[in-house]
C-alpha cells in the first residue's frame, strides 16, 4: 500500500506527497503528459530532444547538474511514445534545490542557438550508434509503420527521420515547450523524508507563479483494425537471422489489459515459461525468444521476437511461435501455471513498493491514468484474470490478420 496526499496549484500543477520518514532521501518526479505520438508528423522526435534540451541550463541556472551535484543529487529522464518524465534524487534535507531546479527550467528554459545545436548534435549522434550502426538497432524504425498506418505510434521515440532533428529550428522548439511545457501538463509527486505541509510551502513557492497556460487538447487518429497479415524482409549485416511478430492489442487502460499482459509472462517469463522450454530448451529451435507488451497508454502491441538457431528456417521457426500461440487460443491455462505468473507479478509490484524512486514514478503514471490509487488496487486486477479471460484474450489478440511480420535476415 503506498499512502499520499494530492492537491492541486490555482496554475493546474497536480502535487501528489508519499511522506517516507524512514529514508533520509528524497525524490522530486515530474512527468509531463507528452511523448511522441504528440509530435508533428513532419517533426518526429521533438519529445526525445526536448528530454536534452531539459539539461542544458535555463536563464537563472546556466548548469544544471552543478548545483544538484553540491548537494550529493543525482538526476535523470526518459521519454516514451506517451511520456516524459524528470526525476531527482537527492538528501531530504537539500529538497529546495530540487523545487528552484525543476521551477527554473519549466518557468524559463534557455533557449539559445548554441544549445540547441549542441542538444541536436548529441542526438543525431545517439539516432546512428543505437538505432543505425548496431545490429537489429533499426528493427522498431520498421516495426512501427508496419503495424500501424494512422496512429502516431507507427514512429519511434527517436524519431522517423534524423532529418527531423537536423531541421529543427529554434521557433519550432519554442512553440513545443509552450505547448506542452506547464503547470496543467504535469504531474509532480514529492517522496521520502518529507511533510505535506512544507511540500505545499516550497510548490507554492517556486512553481505557484508559474502562469497557467491549461492543457492542450490531444486528438490523435485511432488505428483501423487491422484486416490482413503485414509483411516485411529486410537484409542486413547482422550475427543471426531473426523474427519479429506483432500483434494489436488493448489499452493501457483497457481491462483485457492485464490478461494480455498474463499471458507473455505465460510464454516468456523466466526458464519454466512456454516459449523458453519448448522452443528453446526442449526443440532446440532458438537461441533467443521472448514475448512482451508495448505497454502503450492507446491500443499497444503484443511482441513475439526470436533469434532462430543456424540451420533453423524461419519457416520452421514460425510455425513453431504460431503452435505456441495457438496452443494459449485453444487451451485454457492449468490453474497452477496462472497461480505462478500471478505470484511473480505480485512479487513485482512489492518489490516496485521498494524503491522510492519507483513509488515516485509509479504514483505519477497512475495519476496520468486517472487517479494514482489505482497503483494500490493494480495486484487485485491481475489477481482477479481468470484461465478463460486468458483464453479469450489470445483468440483476440493471436489472428493473423491481425499481425505484422518483420522478417529480419543477415545478410
Amino acid at each position: 500500500m503506498v499512502s499520499f496526499e494530492r492537491f492541486t496549484l490555482d496554475n493546474g500543477l497536480r502535487v501528489l506527497v508519499h511522506e517516507d520518514p524512514t529514508t533520509p532521501m528524497a525524490v522530486l518526479n515530474i512527468l509531463y503528459d507528452v511523448g511522441a505520438r504528440d509530435e508533428n508528423p513532419d517533426q518526429t522526435g521533438f519529445a526525445h530532444l526536448f528530454e536534452h534540451l531539459m539539461f542544458g541550463g535555463s536563464i537563472n541556472i546556466p548548469s544544471y547538474d552543478e548545483p544538484l551535484q553540491r548537494v550529493g543529487g543525482e538526476n535523470n529522464a526518459f521519454t516514451s511514445n506517451d511520456i516524459t518524465n524528470y526525476y531527482i534524487t537527492l538528501p531530504a534535507v537539500n529538497l529546495e534545490t530540487a523545487f528552484w531546479l525543476e521551477s527554473d527550467r519549466m518557468l524559463s528554459l534557455a533557449f539559445s542557438e548554441k544549445s540547441l545545436e549542441v542538444q541536436r548534435n548529441v542526438v543525431s549522434e545517439e539516432f546512428k550508434q543505437r538505432y543505425l550502426n548496431q545490429p537489429y538497432g533499426d528493427v522498431w524504425l520498421k516495426l512501427r509503420p508496419l503495424a500501424y498506418k494512422d496512429h502516431p505510434y507507427k514512429w519511434a521515440t527517436i524519431g522517423k527521420s534524423l532529418k527531423h532533428i537536423e531541421d529543427a529550428t529554434i521557433d519550432d522548439v519554442k512553440a513545443f515547450f509552450k505547448k506542452h511545457y506547464n503547470p496543467a501538463n504535469a504531474i509532480m509527486v514529492v517522496g521520502g523524508d518529507v511533510q505535506l505541509e512544507e511540500v505545499k510551502r516550497l510548490s507554492e513557492k517556486w512553481f505557484g507563479n508559474i502562469p497557467a497556460i491549461g492543457k492542450s487538447q490531444r486528438n490523435l487518429p485511432a488505428e483501423l483494425p487491422q484486416t490482413e497479415a503485414r509483411i516485411e524482409t529486410v537484409k542486413a549485416n547482422v550475427p543471426l537471422d531473426a523474427i519479429y511478430k506483432v500483434f494489436h492489442m488493448p489499452a493501457r487502460t483497457d481491462a483485457g489489459y492485464y490478461s494480455a499482459d498474463l499471458i507473455s509472462d505465460i510464454l516468456s517469463r523466466g526458464n519454466s515459461s512456454r516459449l523458453f522450454r519448448n522452443l528453446l530448451k526442449d526443440q532446440k529451435l532458438f537461441s533467443d525468444i521472448n514475448a512482451y507488451l508495448t505497454g502503450s497508454l492507446d491500443a499497444g502491441l503484443f511482441v513475439v521476437e526470436g533469434k532462430p538457431l543456424p540451420g533453423i528456417s524461419m519457416e520452421t521457426a514460425e510455425a513453431a511461435i504460431w503452435a505456441e500461440l495457438d496452443r494459449v487460443k485453444s487451451e485454457l491455462v492449468s490453474e497452477q501455471e496462472l497461480t505462478k505468473v500471478k505470484n511473480k507479478m505480485e512479487s513485482t509490484m512489492v518489490f516496485s513498493e521498494m524503491s522510492l524512486l519507483d513509488k515516485a514514478m509509479n504514483l505519477a503514471y497512475f495519476e496520468l491514468l486517472g487517479d494514482a490509487d489505482q497503483l494500490n488496487s493494480e495486484t487485485g486486477k491481475y489477481l482477479a484474470v481468470s484461465a478463460e479471460e486468458i483464453q479469450k484474450q489470445a483468440q483476440s489478440i493471436f489472428r493473423k490478420e491481425n499481425s505484422s511480420t518483420l522478417y529480419y535476415l543477415a545478410n
